[in-house]
């Protein structure tokens, strides 16, 4: 069965934030990834993990500036410094909390601006970002995510993904296979898990349920069946990442919250 690591970003939002850490190590689960932690001290974060014995296994690197919809820089031309110096933020994290991933968003795109102008961009700030990381023993992820969610995000499909790291050529660069995204840009997901878990460059996978990203018994994907499907292409490749539970829980304001729904995992 594959790895399950809890979102606290999106799990848990009956408690306070800092107290989901030890929710989701009471249900049973060995890892976490949350979107931002800059909110928080380091050394705080870095203690949650401790105690309750959890493994952060992904983040996303700052998104420039959120509060006016930002949603990443590494795609935006004339913002390159502070994209570096962004990197240089998640890194110092990412030591802290002895996390080997960085999710590097890259931004929702400028009116105006040729697309092959953000994709060179994308490339070079990309190649950098990598190098700063590979110091550090971290693996930059990029995302496709679908613009219903996020409209105007530069990357949205996964064959773009794949050709961007193979272009980068860096081996700390990967892609972050969202299923709930792919299903909803693409489709065929299954038939994608096949053909890309074996070729090394996914380094992270993420789960919801399709359309309404709540628990993945609820919707139109069988997890049941994808689960089997990354069992079977795991044995067969060794890929042995995270899945990241990164849902909406749909049970969260009724008795019991976000563990009330878990009853998919068992299953």
């Amino acid at each position: 069965m594959p790895r399950f690591a809890a979102n606290l970003s999106m799990l848990y939002p009956e408690h306070a934030f800092l107290d989901r850490f030890a929710a989701a190590a009471a249900d049973g689960f060995e890892a976490v990834e949350f979107l931002f932690p800059y909110a928080h001290e380091p050394s705080e974060l870095a203690a949650r993990l401790a105690d309750h014995g959890l493994q952060q296994v992904l983040f996303n690197a700052p998104p420039g500036d959120a509060d006016r919809g930002e949603r990443g820089l590494a795609a935006l031309p004339g913002r390159e410094s502070e994209f570096h110096r962004s990197i240089d933020t998640a890194l110092a994290y990412a030591q802290a909390l002895r996390c080997p991933r960085v999710h590097v968003m890259a931004g929702l795109a400028p009116a105006g601006v040729e697309r092959a102008k953000l994709l060179a961009t994308y490339r070079a700030n990309l190649a950098r970002a990598a190098q700063q990381a590979a110091s550090a023993g971290v693996a930059c992820l990029i995302e496709p995510i679908n613009l219903r969610d996020m409209p105007g995000y530069v990357l949205n499909r996964q064959d773009e993904a794949h050709r961007i790291v193979q272009e980068v050529g860096v081996p700390n660069l990967q892609v972050q296979m969202d299923l709930y995204h792919c299903q909803i840009v693409e489709g065929d997901v299954a038939t994608k898990i096949r053909h890309y878990l074996p070729s090394g460059r996914v380094g992270h996978l993420q789960i919801a349920g399709v359309p309404e990203r709540h628990e993945p018994d609820i919707g139109e994907l069988n997890y049941a069946y994808l689960f089997g499907v990354i069992d079977e292409v795991s044995a067969a490749c060794g890929w042995s990442g995270w899945l990241g539970c990164e849902y909406r829980p749909r049970r969260a304001a009724a008795a019991g919250g976000t563990s009330a729904g878990l009853g998919w995992r068992p299953r």
